[in-house]
């Protein structure tokens, strides 16, 4: 293929190769050559121009396929626009030579019309260029036209179409007769024609101006004639061109001159709308024959032509636009409801008629007010509407309340207006449906009356319009709930008033019932006991039924249907009501089969009607029972179901003979009666009615075989069996499209009625499938049938096996007895039972004997060669079920033997068909049907689908090979390059008007792509020669006109992308998707946005870059002008506002959610909620829920950014990479736009739009709140916006407000106050006035909140406002805690400057003032939350009337609004039990500030007042409450616990353990502190969160503190007591006892162990003497731990260190070498070298440890000093272990770290273990061996060591180390003063060292300290410098000659005596001295005198920083 890659066809390659190949060649080279010549120089192409365009010529002669010819014709007119124009003439007159040839020969045919084609492309192209000659070309195509067939006619007229397009008004001579040719094309025998014709005409109407005004009559007509059996295709097309020229007609502007020959009319909008009237009504015959058949009262208007003029009405306003429909929507209105009125009684005559007429008028209003209007103008049309209701309302009472004689007459006009209420009810509800709560102004206002009208309307005569009215009820409830209640309360009023009238029975039962349908979209619910009135209600109809007979059938309908709809609230509710719905079921039957016999001998007609209807009634209750609430199904209810069964079941098989015996008006209620029971006996599993499975079989092949049922509605019955993927190759009717809902009549055949409400009452309360239309129940004779079959499935695979032989064989005969129209529709209802019964034996499992399969197989057989083609659709379909039930190799080969016998003999479409799909599903479920037959079966499937005479029969066997391919799988690779070269030869010879073949070849070509896989990336030439066929193969269909087989492109496309990304090109595929984003076809916009999804996970990016290069270029007329303005992001947004259908929308939403996450960047998301009107913006109007989409995609951005570039959240980076490079855009440069759009969010109209606004406000405070304000330092960014914050919060806490709302906007509340963004007082009082209103509200308690909502609404209301008090608590609780810790160490920064502003306080000041009532409904709501989460079984003694914030009914809703908030409530309580130290202030509640909480909140351990319960019993109450709710929740933590409750829940119990009550609490019930410890450690191994296990230890700390502080207070009280002369016979406390065992599981120093050990183990491995093979110390390098590792380390450490206190002293002893080896073992493990010799944090803590273990009192106490002495010693040697050089990794270890361990040993245990020799002198040459190392570092800090040991007071410990070091410390000196000290650190070692030699002469006896100090003296006079010597000093030198003097000054005069014997005796140190004292009195004159001071008393004051010692 690279060969075709060149200017010039390479022909010499294009030889060679087979015929096939030569086509793909030729098309590779077309295809190439486009792109080429657009991007070669003009004169290159000039040069080589001849020679291109002969060759192109002689390709033209060479039959070229149809894409070929289309890309011939394209490049030719291309050439011809960049070179010259010399020979285009030449050109023309070949072309038209070929076009006049007279050679009609099949074979010339491809020429022709390639020659056609390629004059409309250059005439195209080259436009006026080629005005001369224009007329004999249009001539000679339109003489051609006369003698072509349907292919010629086709292509002329597209080539008729490109011809104007170019020319424009050029063309104007022939206007005329191409207008007259169209014409008759436009009533063409090919449907492709039409459409062809549609589109020639649509561009003719551009200039031809009498289409629009002489000819508009005749235009219209010849429309509606073209309508007359046409597909969707051409209605799409005809609708569009008769829409556009009725548009033209009344907007254009015309030609006013005198000149003009046309003497054009003005055509008003009435005159148009008439037209499409008269269309709609009379369809396409004329006026004079119209009217004839009038009075002959014949003749209906086709169900296409109407259809057809529908789709025109909404092209005619879409054309005219939104705001041409705002102005003339009154006009519009009236017009299109009038269609259904009754001044055209002719539309609707029969109900079947009326039904398809409302639907179409339906669909016009849907998508012109739906889908054009603003929510303005829709709120606008809304009253419209209602106004036309009131008019019809008033007619209708004028009617009924007139006495006159006539009114018989006129009664038929209530009958004729019916229609049109029903058609404004229900685009009423819709309206307001989509509006969402937008809509409450509309019904605020009163002079619309808008609920009045509606509600009147209920008592009409007809039941449609009663039903359409409750229809309208139910949408208003769902779109505002806030109604919901009101609306329900208003209905059963007036049903239990009006209960005397039939209309008001039927219709407001309907009403409620369609209201209580509604409580499921509703999340907030309906109040509890509304399910009770509603069912009181319904009983109380049901048994004054019989009181009445005329109100007995209403009554009876209406109790029913209230019971049932009932059912629809769910388990919760219904389960009160249970008991008497099932004794209501049990009435209503007879008891036993006698019963029944008397029943039949006494009843009369009316009695069964209503008997019927009242059976009818309770079975659709118990089904709506059963599948509404199926956790109430417990074995006990279902036998309580059971026993009316039979009896039913009886009454079913007496059904007939009672029909004989009361004629047919029986019909209807004894259908709907047995449809009720097949329904539910669906539902229950057939063991129920074991009994009765013969009788009911028989009743259903009765149904089935009916001799009465004429309706074949095959579409109804049948889809649900085939295979969707199958429906695709049948009638794109069956496809979905945006018209399906009108479309669908087409479906159903003429006699029959597409679905209605009417038809089915019970509908009305069931959740719709299909979003917001009304619910569309088919007519009872039509489902009855569809529920028999499915019933016969279930029946007949559990009767036994000769029943089932038997019925079959019946039903067999029954097929064959019948015969012509009969026999087809009981072989359809047959087929679709049988199909049943096959789907249900496969999915059970089951299997049928050979007799049956026999049967089966007969049955399938006769169908597979029905003529009906979904029919054999459905047979294929059981064939291979069949085989799927039997599974057997050798039957399958059989099935599929059978169906190769017949496609070889059989030459009829039908058989050959239905056998190829057969062969296909046969693949299907079996995965292939073994290697043998696949290649056989591919042959045949090849044959056919070459079978260029029946598209029918290529389409099904195209179509039967894709699934071959898809089942094979890896077998099929051996046939892939055959079926490949197939596919695309067939491609490019396949005429486009057979659309159905490239859709199926698409499927095959999408199947061997996926077949291939990711093997398409390779580079082999097989490889890629097979990938190069695929690419041209989805240009081929990327090319094609139809929309269908584009979509099919895109998919293959989209699967080579996902396999070979590389070899896809994006922009060309990206451009392609723009161009279809908007495409009237809906399975194309699928695929396009499918195609997108999948691109934008991958390069989001490149495919937003390349969208804009498409918009940019503007090349494409067809790209949408939206992309132009707002990008691809822009128009899925605008796409999202206007797709109707759920599944595009969805993927919509999520393409623009992952494009702008890539990106990182905002799009133009806040435009589409901010509006600004400054200019003229595609988003001018977008509709709440697209609003609230963009709301969060923008949380969703702001969410991605924190993973991006930090600088989106650092203003000052952000504007400084902002100045860098303009393009960067940074998200916290865009704050104000965020605050703006969030805050009109929060304040919109819709309820939605409002909660958006607010989750975005959070999102906004919580990333933004710490980010600082550059410009005024100590301030934060998000201060500027206190005022647009606080304005967004204040409309939530209205009265009226949602309790949603309210819930989110105190969550934003206390954010805000927690965010610490305000410091300001009284700025935060305006926020937390807010929740005080809130607060005020709950306190009136669950009672006297709302009544519009469940009572579950009100507890997530109140807690709700309880955790955000609790979040703002616990934030003034920590804020007061860090401003004291601040006050107590005074840092100079701005942080400390904002967190201890003057808010800390006053914000706790602010909260305190509530605390009191706070307090009291915390404890209650956890009181609550402990009570809710028993476990089932304490379910009996939970209270009764619920707790103080739910009720027992709704207690399951409210359990979810408890879980999302007691974690803070808990906290912040304990935090206030702490407060107040267990003691209540508020003892007597007397002094609060607001009203006390309600009664049901006193009861129980919340309540101070609680009768006769001792201060000590209530805070034992509360103490365990909180407690208990902790463990309860940290013992079973699930995995979706949140981060955020387990760390509240900890914190709790620290604030709990922070007061001496509680922790007494727990240090005297030793078990109860096990069992938290335990917890705790488990909390420490499943959770991995730092923060959550520091919170634990720190738990655990408390605990160790409390068993410590008890063990104190006994030993205390003891010896009180006992007194101290009796110490001997003391008891021991503490854990160990006498013995020191600590029992596992019983012991709390164990469990404390056991966790320490786990999170040291964790973060030190090596401590796991298991791990490093044993407890010998090995030296191993140490790790420096992260920073939260060394956290949690360090607080181990110090539980460890605690843990001796808790036992006895032989109970220390036992776990006194355990604490021990990991403390040291942290000490060795961590004690690595850091710089300047800071000690790591965990070596510090280990240190600590140390100490405090080795003044722990037990090593002291007599019975186990022992014992810790010689331990201690061993630990001493471990430590002096750690120096031994093992492999000389000693090195490695810090020695500082090790000495001052030694350090700590020496100082704090008493003598006898550090005095032992073989120690002391090990520890005393580690000393020597520091002073001598090489690091200065090193010396002075063991200098600062040996400074606190020789002060050590005890002689036995000191006094040996002075021995030994002090000479080498004086030495050191010296040789320093020798070299001069050089840095700061040698200074202090000198320092240092003076400090230890002054050191020693204060602690030297009298008599040797003179010689200490003559030694002192001369080391300290050695380092002072004289006069000259200061001005050149050193730093260091300076500084120690200041040190030395001062130090001189300080000893001479203490030991006066002995400081002058030295200087007497040396006069060289004397005269020294004098020089020093001078040259610094000089220097204190010449230096200011405060530097040196500073100095001194910095250098002096250098310690350790953590004094251990």
């Amino acid at each position: 293929m690279e060969l075709a890659h060149s200017l010039l066809l390479n022909e010499e390659a294009s030889s060679q190769l087979g015929e096939v190949q030569k086509a793909e060649f030729i098309f590779e080279w077309l295809r190439y050559l486009e792109k080429l010549l657009l991007a070669t120089n003009r004169d290159d192409v000039r040069e080589k121009q001849k020679a291109l365009v002969e060759q192109l010529l002689s390709l033209l002669n060479s039959s070229p396929g149809p894409p070929t010819r289309k890309l011939l014709a394209q490049n030719l007119a291309i050439l011809y626009s960049i070179g010259d124009t010399f020979s285009v003439y030449e050109t023309i007159d070949k072309c038209n030579d070929l076009i006049r040839s007279k050679d009609d020969s099949p074979s010339y045919l491809p020429t022709k019309l390639a020659a056609v084609v390629c004059l409309g492309s250059l005439y195209k192209k080259l436009g006026r260029i080629l005005a001369n000659g224009f007329t004999d070309t249009v001539g000679n195509i339109l003489k051609a036209m006369k003698s072509a067939e349907s292919q010629g006619r086709y292509e002329i007229m597209l080539s008729l179409q490109s011809i104007l397009t170019g020319l424009g008004a050029a063309a104007a001579p022939c206007h005329r007769d191409i207008y007259k040719a169209a014409r008759s094309c436009l009533t063409d025998r090919s449907m492709a024609v039409r459409c062809a014709a549609a589109k020639c005409l649509l561009e003719l109407q551009n200039e031809a101006i009498f289409m629009w005004s002489t000819d508009l009559d005749s235009v219209a007509t010849l429309c509606f004639k073209s309508f007359e059996g046409s597909n969707y295709d051409v209605r799409i097309s005809v609708s569009k061109l008769l829409g556009t020229v009725l548009a033209k007609a009344i907007i254009a502007k015309h030609p006013g001159t005198a000149g003009s020959r046309q003497s054009a009319r003005r055509v008003s909008l009435e005159e148009v709308l008439e037209l499409l009237g008269a269309g709609f009504l009379r369809g396409s015959s004329g006026f004079l024959r119209a009217s004839g058949d009038m009075l002959k009262g014949s003749s209906s208007v086709s169900r296409d032509v109407r259809v057809g003029v529908t789709q025109a009405y909404v092209v005619f306003v879409s054309t005219l636009g939104g705001a041409w429909l705002e102005k003339n929507l009154a006009v519009f209105l009236s017009h299109v409801l009038s269609l259904v009125s009754q001044s055209n009684p002719k539309a609707t005559q029969t109900q079947v008629d009326a039904v398809c007429c409302r639907r179409c008028v339906s669909f016009i209003l849907r998508a012109t007010l739906g889908g054009l209007l603003g929510e303005k103008a829709q709120i606008a049309a809304a009253q419209e509407i209602c106004q036309a209701v009131w008019r019809l309302k008033r007619v209708m009472d004028a009617v009924l309340s007139d006495g006159n004689v006539e009114t018989r007459l006129s009664s038929t006009d209530v009958a004729a207006s019916q229609h049109t209420l029903v058609c404004a009810l229900q685009e009423l509800g819709n309206l307001i449906h989509s509006l969402g709560t937008t809509a409450a102004p509309l019904l605020q206002d009163s002079s619309t009356g808008l609920l009045d009208s509606v509600i009147s309307v209920v008592l009409h005569p007809s039941v449609s319009v009663r039903l359409a009215a409750a229809w309208c009820l139910h949408c208003i409830a769902v779109a505002l709930p806030s109604y919901l209640t009101p609306l329900l309360d208003r209905c059963l009023e007036r049903l239990v008033t009006l209960k005397s009238s039939p209309e008001a029975v039927t219709g407001f039962s309907f009403a409620v019932a369609a209201l209580l349908g509604a409580v499921t979209h509703c999340p907030l619910g309906i109040p509890h006991g509304k399910g009770k009135i509603v069912m009181t209600l319904a009983e109380e109809l049901l048994c004054s039924a019989a009181q009445n007979s005329r109100l007995s059938l209403q009554r009876t309908q209406a109790g029913w249907l209230l019971i049932a709809a009932l059912m629809t609230l769910g388990s919760a509710v219904v389960s009160h009501h249970l008991a008497r719905v099932l004794l209501l079921w049990k009435c209503i039957f007879p008891v036993s089969p006698k019963d029944l016999e008397t029943e039949k001998s006494r009843g009369d007609l009316f009695t069964w009607q209503v008997t019927l209807e009242g059976r009818a009634g309770a079975l659709s209750a118990v089904r709506s029972l059963i599948s509404h609430c199926g956790d109430l199904l417990t074995k006990e209810v279902i036998q309580r179901l059971l026993p009316p069964l039979p009896c039913a079941v009886d009454l079913l098989t007496q059904l007939s003979s009672i029909l004989k015996t009361y004629g047919s008006s029986l019909k209807t209620p004894s259908v709907v009666y047995r449809q009720r029971l097949y329904e539910l006996l669906i539902l229950l599993p057939p063991e129920t009615y074991k009994g009765n499975l013969c009788a009911i079989l028989k009743e259903l092949a009765a149904e089935l075989t009916a001799p009465d049922t004429q309706a074949a509605a095959s579409t109804c019955l049948l889809p649900a069996l085939c295979h969707p993927d199958d429906l695709l190759i049948l009638s794109p009717l069956l496809q979905e499209t945006d018209h399906r809902f009108i479309e669908e009549q087409l479906l159903l055949g003429n006699g029959v009625a597409c679905g209605s409400l009417e038809y089915d009452p019970y509908a009305i309360y069931e959740k719709d499938v299909e979003g917001d239309s009304v619910p569309k129940p088919l007519p009872p004779t039509l489902s009855i049938i569809s529920s028999a079959s499915k019933l016969f499935g279930v029946v007949c695979a559990h009767v036994d096996e000769a029943q089932r032989v038997l019925i079959l064989e019946q039903l067999l005969n029954s097929i064959k007895h019948t015969k012509g129209a009969r026999q087809q529709t009981v072989q359809l209802h047959v087929v679709s039972a049988i199909s049943n019964l096959l789907k249900y034996v496969a999915g059970s499992k089951q299997s049928l004997s050979p007799e049956a399969r026999r049967l089966v197989l007969t049955l399938v057989l006769g169908a597979l060669e029905s003529p009906n083609p979904l029919l054999r659709c459905a047979a294929s379909e059981a064939w291979a079920r069949l085989a799927q039930v039997v599974d057997d190799g050798a039957f399958t080969a059989g099935l599929a033997q059978v169906s190769f016998d017949k496609l070889k003999s059989a030459r009829d479409v039908v058989t050959r068909t239905g056998h190829s799909l057969a062969l296909g599903s046969l693949h299907r479920y079996l995965g292939g049907i073994g290697p043998q037959h696949l290649s056989s079966c591919i042959g045949v499937l090849y044959t056919l689908s070459q079978d260029s005479t029946s598209p029918d029969v290529q389409t099904w066997a195209l179509h039967s090979l894709s699934l071959t391919i898809d089942s094979a799988g890896a077998l099929y690779h051996v046939h892939v390059e055959s079926t490949l070269s197939l596919i695309v030869m067939l491609l490019l010879n396949v005429p486009p008007t057979h659309v159905q073949v490239h859709q199926s070849l698409g499927r095959c070509l999408n199947a061997l792509i996926t077949t291939l896989g990711p093997e398409l990336q390779g580079n082999n030439t097989s490889v890629s020669a097979l990938r190069t066929s695929c690419l041209l193969g989805c240009a081929v269909m990327q090319d094609h006109p139809g929309c269908l087989v584009q979509a099919q492109a895109i998919s293959c496309l989209q699967q080579l992308h996902m396999f070979a990304p590389r070899h896809v090109n994006l922009s060309s595929l990206v451009s392609c998707l723009c161009v279809n984003l908007c495409s009237p076809y809906l399975l194309l916009r699928r695929a396009v946005l499918a195609c997108l999804r999948q691109l934008v996970q991958r390069e989001a990016a490149e495919v937003s870059e390349h969208a804009v290069m498409l918009a940019r270029d503007g090349r494409d007329p067809t790209a949408d002008a939206n992309l132009r303005e707002v990008g691809l992001e822009g128009a899925l947004l605008l796409m999202s506002s206007s797709e109707h259908d759920e599944q595009a929308y969805f993927t919509a939403v999520t393409c623009v959610d992952t494009m702008q996450e890539e990106e990182g960047d905002r799009g133009d998301d806040a435009w589409v909620l901010t509006r600004g009107d400054d200019r003229p913006h595609p988003f001018s109007n977008p509709r709440w829920a697209t609003r609230v989409f963009a709301a969060d995609c923008v949380c969703r951005i702001i969410n991605q950014c924190e993973n991006a570039n930090s600088a989106h959240f650092d203003i000052a980076l952000a504007q400084e990479m902002k100045k860098r490079d303009s393009r960067n855009d940074f998200l916290v440069l865009h704050l104000a736009d965020l605050i703006r759009m969030a805050f009109m969010a929060a304040t919109d109209h819709s309820d939605q739009l409002r909660l958006s606004g607010l989750d975005t406000l959070l999102v906004v405070i919580r990333r933004f709140a710490d980010i600082a304000e550059p410009e005024f330092p100590g301030h934060v960014i998000l201060e500027q916006y206190q005022a647009n914050v606080g304005a967004a919060l204040r409309p939530a806490f209205t009265s009226e407000t949602p309790p949603d709302i309210t819930a989110k906007a105190c969550q934003v509340c206390s954010a805000w106050i927690a965010s610490g963004v305000v410091s300001d007082l009284s700025d935060l009082r305006r926020v937390h006035q807010l929740l005080v209103s809130s607060l005020t509200k709950i306190q009136a308690g669950k009672e006297a909140l709302s009544q519009l909502y469940n009572e579950s609404a009100s507890t997530m209301e109140i807690l709700a406002v309880l955790k955000a008090w609790a979040e703002v608590y616990i934030i003034a609780v920590q804020r007061h805690k860090n401003h004291k810790q601040t006050l107590k160490t005074p840092i100079n920064s701005e942080d400390s400057m904002r967190s201890g502003s003057p808010s800390a306080a006053g914000l706790l000041d602010l909260v305190c003032t509530d605390l009191a009532t706070l307090s009291r409904l915390w404890l209650a709501a956890l009181q609550d939350f402990a009570l809710l989460t028993l476990p089932a079984e304490f379910a009996s003694q939970l209270p009764v009337e619920g707790g103080a914030f739910y009720t027992a009914e709704t207690s399951k809703n409210a359990k979810l609004h408890y879980h999302n908030s007691w974690a803070l409530i808990l906290h912040a309580a304990a935090l206030w039990l702490t407060s107040t130290g267990f003691a209540d202030p508020d003892e007597g509640g007397a002094n609060l500030s607001r009203p006390v909480t309600p009664t049901s909140m006193c009861q129980g351990a919340s309540s101070s007042g609680a009768a006769g319960k001792s201060p000590e019993d209530v805070y034992t109450d509360r103490f365990h409450l909180i407690l208990g709710i902790s463990v309860e929740f940290l013992c079973s933590l699930r995995s979706d616990a949140s981060l955020e409750s387990i760390t509240a829940c900890l914190h709790a119990l620290q604030a709990l353990l922070d007061v001496p009550w509680p922790r007494s609490r727990i240090g005297s019930d030793q078990d109860l502190g096990i069992e938290l410890l335990n917890v705790l450690h488990r909390v420490i191994l499943t959770r991995e969160s730092p923060a959550i296990q520091l919170a634990s230890l720190e738990v655990v700390r408390q605990i160790i503190c409390a068993a410590q502080e008890h063990v104190k207070e006994k030993r205390r009280s003891a010896e009180v007591d006992d007194g101290a002369s009796e110490k001997e016979t003391l008891p021991e406390f503490g854990e160990g006892k006498d013995t020191g065992g600590l029992v596992p599981g019983k012991s709390l120093v164990f469990a404390a162990l056991e966790l320490c050990v786990c999170i040291l183990v964790r973060q030190l491995p090596e401590l796991n003497p298991k791990l490093t093979g044993g407890p010998g110390i090995k030296a191993s390098k140490p790790k420096t731990l992260s920073e939260e590792g060394s956290r949690l380390v360090n607080a181990a450490l110090v539980i460890l260190a605690e843990l001796p206190a808790v036992c006895s002293p032989e109970g220390s002893i036992s776990i006194l070498p355990t604490v021990l080896y990991l403390t040291v073992g942290v000490l060795r493990e961590t004690a690595a070298k850091s710089p300047g010799g800071q000690l790591p944090s965990t070596v510090t803590a280990s240190l600590q440890a140390l100490k405090g273990i080795l003044t722990s009192p037990m090593a002291r106490a007599e019975k186990s000093h022992e014992a810790w002495t010689s331990l201690l010693q061993s630990a001493l040697a471990t430590v002096l272990d750690c120096w031994s050089p093992v492999d000389g990794a000693h090195q490695e270890l810090d020695e500082v770290s090790l000495l001052t361990a030694v350090t700590v040993f020496i100082l704090s245990t008493s003598p006898e273990v550090t005095t032992v020799p073989c120690l002391q002198n090990r520890c005393i040459e580690k000393f020597k061996a520091a002073l001598e190392s090489k690091d200065s570092v090193v010396q002075m800090k063991t200098c600062q060591l040996l400074h606190s040991i020789f002060q050590y007071p005890k002689p036995a410990v000191s006094y040996p180390y002075i021995y030994s070091l002090a000479s080498s410390i004086v030495e050191k000196l010296q040789e320093i003063d020798r070299r001069k000290p050089e840095d700061a650190t040698e200074l202090q070692l000198c320092q240092e060292g003076i400090k230890l030699l002054e050191t020693l002469v204060t602690i030297a006896e009298e008599e040797h300290r003179s010689q200490l100090v003559a030694c002192l003296l001369p080391v300290l006079i050695s380092f002072l410098l004289d006069e000259n010597a200061l001005g050149s000093a050193t730093s260091a030198t300076r500084s120690l000659h200041d040190f030395a003097l001062q130090n001189l000054m300080q000893i001479g005069p203490r030991y006066s005596s002995v400081f002058k014997n030295v200087m007497a005796s040396s006069p060289a140190l004397k005269a020294r001295l004098e020089a020093a004292v001078k040259g610094n009195q000089e220097s204190v004159r010449v230096d200011p005198p405060s530097k040196h001071p500073k100095n001194l008393a910095r250098n002096s004051s250098i310690q350790l920083k953590t004094n251990f010692l």
